[in-house]
């Protein structure tokens, strides 16, 4: 049996490019890569062995493979962008929360003044005037038809007609104490009318120490009716003193 040797082991080995200096420029960005590089160093798009180097000729390159390049680089742009989307729409955002705006006040009913009534003035009342209490006079008189002895009225009346006769009598108890005493007599107005003097003072003579003075004049008619009907007043003066006063009525009737 013969015997055979192995064959040596390196030679079934591919044998190995030898390291040159020489270079490959990439086609895609132009950087030298030593001959054996398989691709870029710098771009990492694989080196073209035997192939011209293509070097572009505008600003963007027009080759196909990078053309291939770009439109990989931009789908996975897209795709990531649609895919953040998604996610974004499975975990919805929560809302804002900002500073609760302050609510709008809402005005208050305000409160009703409490008023007090205010309490009106009464009505003043028109003072009315107290009629002044007429003086006391220190004599009297009184009226009627006749007179006694002692020339006093007898059956004194307030109210004469024409053909009734009339007298009159004044009595001042502590006299005269003058020997002239005078007769005024005043008719009433009506209504709010003033009075008016139908007979001035007249003088009539008295004894002076007499306490009575009385005088029958004749009929109320030919006395009176000159005056027409009426209320009427005589006043009995002493000295320009009143002494004494007395009213009676004239009818026609």
């Amino acid at each position: 049996m013969l015997g055979l040797r192995p064959p040596p082991a390196d030679a079934y080995e591919e044998p190995k490019r030898p390291m040159t200096d020489e270079t490959v420029d990439c086609f895609n960005c132009g950087r030298a890569n030593p001959e054996w590089a398989q691709v870029c160093r710098s771009c990492g798009v694989p080196l073209r062995h035997g192939d011209a180097r293509v070097v572009p000729t505008g600003r963007f390159p027009t080759d196909q493979a990078s053309l291939i390049s770009i439109a990989a680089v931009i789908g996975t742009i897209f795709l990531a962008v649609l895919a953040g989307l998604f996610i974004s729409g499975l975990s919805p955002t929560e809302p804002s929360v900002g500073e609760p705006a302050s609510p709008t006040p809402i005005p208050s009913e305000s409160a009703e003044a409490t008023v007090e009534p205010t309490v009106a003035p009464s009505p003043t009342a028109t003072p009315v005037p107290t009629p002044t209490a007429t003086p006391a006079l220190p004599g009297t008189m009184a009226f009627g038809s006749q007179l006694n002895d002692d020339r006093e009225v007898v059956e004194p009346v307030d109210t004469f007609t024409p053909g009734v006769a009339f007298a009159y009598s004044v009595t001042v108890p502590d006299g005269f104490g003058a020997d002239r005493i005078e007769n005024e007599i005043a008719k009433q107005g009506a209504g709010d009318a003033e009075e008016v003097i139908v007979l001035e003072r007249q003088g009539v003579r008295v004894n002076p120490d007499a306490t009575v003075f009385g005088y029958v004049i004749g009929t109320a008619g030919d006395f009176l009716g000159q005056w027409g009907p009426g209320t009427f007043e005589w006043r009995v003066y002493v000295d320009d003193t009143l002494v004494a006063r007395g009213t009676f009525n004239f009818t026609e009737g």
